[in-house]
């Protein structure tokens, strides 16, 4: 790789008038050669002004265009657009984050340093609601996350998977593209993909970005329902896992309710119960005093939230895919010798 290559992002999106703009400005307006980057949007069909916003955006930046992804999931239209780019490195962005100047050169320098196949920063959370810095408190426990390298801001070295990732163009190449019929949980399948080829995977603190989390239990809900049917997904399909640590909400739920159907009168039972819900309080009162603006009962109730649907989640996505598997071989990416 040489010390300025060029660069694609990718950013899928749906529906995103609110952010898509910023998303974009902060790709194109990088702290690297203009002539070195591209910018290549998948849309899956939004019905909002998202297009609208992409087509001028296009017409002022001849370095930005964006594609129709008819699948409408992310992977989906992440195949569409690596298709058509011309880089050396593949960076996938997320519409509703926000992205430092040195992003992109930061990517390329940590995969040159490390010679690592893909690189990341951590998954930072932004708050701008209450309910949003209580939950970026909760983000910010073992309790809530189990322990995920790629949410600690301070960590440094080689993991199993980071937050959006940019590769070097001859992993995908290798392993193939993402898996077109994972709606959520693609990333990790990929980088699971990765590992098991030889590739090495590298998080760093230099890599900076924000997202913005959910903004209701409702949607932290349906956030972490996906996230389970997406890991038993991966699981069926690789019959591993990378690390166990997705398993616990689903192995702490089937124990739960064991116990309620052998046992719903015994003190060992209840006993149970009442020490999840008093570590619970107890993380949730460590953390409200760190975080400012979090609030004990909101941060409190999260845990359970994220637990239960996460479970819930995984232990549909068991059944589902035992019975009606929707992979296949992934699709490998075209070396850009071959491509016009």
């Amino acid at each position: 790789m040489s010390s300025r290559p060029f660069v694609t992002v990718v950013i899928p999106c749906l529906n995103e008038e609110s952010h898509i703009e910023r998303c974009v400005r902060d790709a194109l307006h990088q702290d690297y050669p203009a002539d070195r980057l591209e910018v290549i949007v998948a849309d899956g069909g939004s019905t909002d002004r998202t297009r609208a916003i992409l087509t001028g955006m296009a017409a002022e930046d001849p370095r930005m265009r964006w594609v129709a992804n008819p699948g409408r999931i992310q992977a989906h239209g992440m195949n569409i657009a690596l298709r058509e780019a011309r880089g050396d490195v593949l960076i996938r962005l997320d519409a509703h984050a926000e992205y430092a100047h040195d992003y992109v050169a930061r990517c390329v320098e940590v995969l040159e340093r490390t010679g690592a196949d893909n690189v990341g920063g951590a998954q930072r959370a932004r708050a701008t609601t209450p309910f949003q810095k209580s939950l970026c408190a909760a983000l910010d426990s073992v309790l809530g996350v189990g322990g995920a390298a790629y949410r600690s801001a301070d960590r440094e070295g080689f993991v199993d998977t980071v937050f959006n990732g940019a590769f070097r163009r001859e992993i995908l190449e290798r392993v193939g593209l993402y898996d077109p019929g994972a709606v959520t949980n693609e990333d990790a399948e990929l980088n699971q993909r990765i590992l098991a080829a030889g590739g090495r995977i590298y998080l760093s603190r230099s890599i900076v970005a924000f997202y913005h989390p959910r903004r209701s239990y409702g949607a932290l809900a349906r956030q972490y329902f996906r996230y389970g049917l997406g890991r038993a997904r991966t699981l069926l399909k690789h019959r591993r896992l990378v690390t166990v640590r997705p398993l616990g909400p689903f192995v702490a739920l089937l124990g739960g309710m064991g116990l309620l159907a052998l046992a719903p009168k015994s003190p060992v039972t209840w006993t149970a119960y009442g020490s999840y819900v008093l570590l619970a309080g107890v993380e949730a009162a460590r953390l409200c005093r760190r975080h400012e603006g979090a609030r004990l009962c909101v941060v409190w109730a999260m845990f359970p939230v994220m637990h239960l649907s996460h479970a819930i989640g995984m232990s549909v996505g068991l059944v589902r895919y035992s019975f009606r598997p929707d992979w296949h071989e992934p699709e490998r990416l075209a070396p850009r010798q071959d491509r016009a």
